[in-house]
């Protein structure tokens, strides 16, 4: 599949091809040094399966924040498996990991490929598969990551059940208490200037929402309110009801895709081993007390299970874990939301 593709309509607005380079945090050194660990047994002993560690979930129900975690805590690196977040462009719609938030861990797969390519689940595969590959080379469990479930089915079903061992984690909040988080996510994202990145990349003329980058939530919904840019001034109070409107209709498509992975991944748990970590309490609380809750309810008991998984059922030595005690940037973007 190419990843250079031009945009389709002439005149757009043009989008920096610096943009479609892989977005891999480059401090592998760093990292390196920071975490002694062995390579895995795969890479010792080819016949030996490489594990690879799954984290699922909704929409909004923390699985970059628990992806990071655990690669802080066993030294691993981070395959993206969101399908809008492969695109290069509209950081703030399809919410992607900043910098901080990474915080020195590597992420794979994050945007890779250009606003306008169809970047299909047979290619998340073959590039998902040489991103942990890689990683493996170095010494390095992956950590794949994302909402995209039809992505991770692919890999798994394509590739993990010949090559790899895989531990599946599912991050699940109750769909009311998940519906009043993406409420206000969407309200903070809009404070965070969605509206204004979608705006910057507006093109009057493009009528298809339904490829690449353009199908994202926030994209589609925003065009009756762009378009409505060129109004006289007296008519600020009907382009308000129309922001007003789309921001509206943001939060309810993205509780529709809550819902609809929801029911993916529950489908998926009758087919794999899955172990589902109930985060509701989290969602539920604010503050300091929301962070106290995630580290008891959701980081911990995933941190066992992969141990578990990764070790055998013996204990971790302390030169194969690193920062502990390090707090994470997104238990204070998630108190503020919550």
């Amino acid at each position: 599949m190419p990843m250079t593709m031009s945009m389709t309509l002439a005149g757009a607005p043009a989008i920096p091809r610096s943009l479609t380079l892989p977005r891999v945090i480059t401090i592998l050194e760093s990292f390196d040094a920071a975490v002694p660990v062995l390579p895995p047994l795969a890479a010792r002993h080819p016949a030996v399966k490489q594990k690879v560690v799954v984290v699922m979930g909704a929409t909004g129900t923390g699985k970059s924040r628990l992806a990071v975690d655990l690669a802080l805590r066993f030294g691993a690196e981070v395959i993206n498996s969101d399908k809008m977040q492969v695109y290069a462009g509209l950081d703030v719609v399809t919410n992607k990991v900043t910098d901080d938030e990474c915080a020195g861990v590597p992420h794979h797969l994050i945007g890779v490929a250009h606003p306008d390519d169809e970047f299909t689940a047979a290619d998340f595969r073959r590039e998902a598969a040489r991103a942990a590959a890689a990683a493996a080379g170095r010494g390095r469990v992956s950590i794949i990551a994302g909402g995209s479930n039809s992505y991770v089915e692919e890999l798994v079903e394509g590739d993990c059940r010949e090559r790899y061992a895989c531990c599946f984690l599912w991050v699940d909040v109750q769909l009311p208490v998940l519906h009043d988080f993406v409420a206000r996510r969407v309200d903070e994202m809009c404070r965070r200037g969605l509206v204004e990145e979608v705006a910057a990349v507006f093109d009057p003329r493009r009528t298809d929402y339904s490829k690449g980058i353009w199908r994202a939530i926030g994209v589609p919904e925003l065009d009756v309110y762009l378009r409505s840019r060129g109004l006289d001034a007296e008519d600020d109070e009907e382009r308000a009801r129309m922001l007003a409107a789309a921001v509206e209709e943001i939060k309810w498509n993205t509780f529709r895709l809550a819902c609809r992975q929801r029911g993916k991944i529950q489908r998926l748990a009758h087919m794999w081993r899955v172990r589902r970590v109930d985060a509701t309490d989290v969602f539920q609380k604010r503050g300091p007390a929301a962070d106290e809750a995630w580290q008891r309810l959701v980081a911990a008991p995933c941190i066992d299970a992969v141990r578990s998984f990764l070790f055998d059922n013996q204990e971790c030595s302390s030169s194969s874990m690193v920062a502990a005690g390090k707090p994470s940037v997104f238990a204070s973007t998630v108190a503020a939301v919550v």
